[in-house]
């Protein structure tokens, strides 16, 4: 069985429930970056020991918390050496308006994982994009290069939708799945 570590940072509880729904369909370890951009004690050794690292941040103002880029360049450490070469990476964010530049949070932390010579794996799920096509359907947003999720600015953590969740928990799945496949 691999081991997936899902490292985030969550301003509001959006992200927190985005990533406990990619833990869930992963069968993964959360990991939380505090409010200061740290990890607890003994984080990096469960990174360091990860199949797959997943990572997530709100978007603001067009990319990753401080938090999260705080424990981004902290990782360099881990560059340095390449400790992390060859894991499988994967991303998610969300944000309160329906683009909210999300796009640019997933090329942050792809490029992140390119530099620490990773793997990466987006969602593999089609976008929900007919005329029939509902709001809370899996993957509405529409994004193949990591999951998204959109909660309006005045909903809390627990008013995201079913369908943005869904996307999350499928999406870790499938990051499960190509973890198990490299490992065999």
């Amino acid at each position: 069985m691999s081991r997936i570590v899902v490292v985030y940072h969550s301003g509001y509880g959006h992200t927190q429930r985005m990533a406990q729904s990619v833990a869930d369909g992963a069968g993964a370890e959360l990991l939380a970056i505090d409010a200061d951009g740290n990890l607890p004690e003994g984080g990096w050794d469960m990174l360091d020991a990860a199949d797959a690292i997943i990572m997530g941040s709100p978007t603001y103002m067009g990319g990753v918390s401080w938090q999260f880029k705080k424990f981004a360049d902290a990782s360099s450490k881990a560059w340095v050496t390449q400790k992390w070469k060859d894991k499988l990476f994967a991303g998610f964010t969300n944000s309160a308006t329906m683009n909210g530049d999300k796009l640019s949070t997933l090329h942050y932390l792809f490029t992140l994982a390119m530099q620490h010579s990773g793997i990466w794996v987006g969602t593999g799920l089609m976008p929900s994009n007919t005329k029939a096509a509902q709001r809370n359907d899996v993957n509405y947003v529409g994004s193949f290069a990591g999951a998204m999720a959109q909660s309006p600015s005045d909903a809390g953590a627990n008013d995201m939708l079913p369908g943005d969740l869904e996307t999350a928990r499928l999406f870790g799945q499938r990051v499960a799945e190509v973890a198990a496949r490299l490992k065999a």
